[in-house]
């Protein structure tokens, strides 16, 4: 896509069609779309014994749609750094609107892990996750996973594949059978995506 200016509208046409924004090193937006798409089942993520076992003593507290500005600013990192200000403002606003949101998890009143993401119709695309205490994240995504099940989504988007993202159980597919998945998705409504302006 040619360089356009990140916002709301912008957000949600270029995510419709598979593509995703990232802050390049000079600053200006680069939009991409990977040949192979990394995906969760929405039947839920693969889950260790030793996560098992976090998720089974309730160490951390969830929540959802608290604290959606911090959980983006927790997942700013020291170096190759993608996420920028401009991001966090944009995607707040599109929290705002009510297509985007957090999965948080607590602990003792502090932010310790979480996620956020964009919710296009039936499709879930996460965008990134953090955290400050051990299992944190992977009890926040193991929550997003469940959570977007439980509200009718068909696709959990995690965009590019990694190490970690594959422990937990993520798989490739090709982009062009992502978008058809997503052409379809996109025809469906739930309660975190229905609020877009852009439907």
């Amino acid at each position: 896509m040619e360089q356009e200016a990140l916002s709301p509208y912008m957000i949600h046409y270029a995510y419709a069609q598979g593509v995703f924004p990232m802050t390049m090193e000079n600053g200006e937006i680069g939009w991409f779309a990977p040949i192979e798409r990394a995906l969760f089942p929405i039947e839920g993520i693969r889950v260790s014994k030793s996560l098992a076992k976090t998720i089974r003593q309730e160490r951390f507290e969830m929540r959802f749609d608290t604290a959606f500005e911090q959980v983006m600013r927790g997942c700013l990192r020291p170096d190759d750094n993608w996420i920028s200000e401009q991001f966090i403002q944009v995607y707040t606003e599109v929290h705002h609107q009510g297509w985007a949101h957090s999965v948080e998890t607590w602990r003792e009143g502090k932010l310790v892990g979480g996620l956020y993401g964009v919710a296009m119709g039936g499709a879930f695309c996460a965008e990134s996750m953090f955290h400050r205490e051990t299992d944190a994240s992977k009890v926040a995504l193991w929550a997003a996973v469940n959570k977007c099940r439980s509200l009718g989504f068909s696709l959990f988007d995690a965009q590019i594949m990694n190490p970690h993202l594959e422990s937990l159980g993520a798989f490739e597919m090709p982009q062009g059978q992502y978008l058809v998945l997503l052409e379809r998705a996109m025809r469906q409504l739930n309660p975190w995506s229905q609020q877009s302006p852009y439907i």
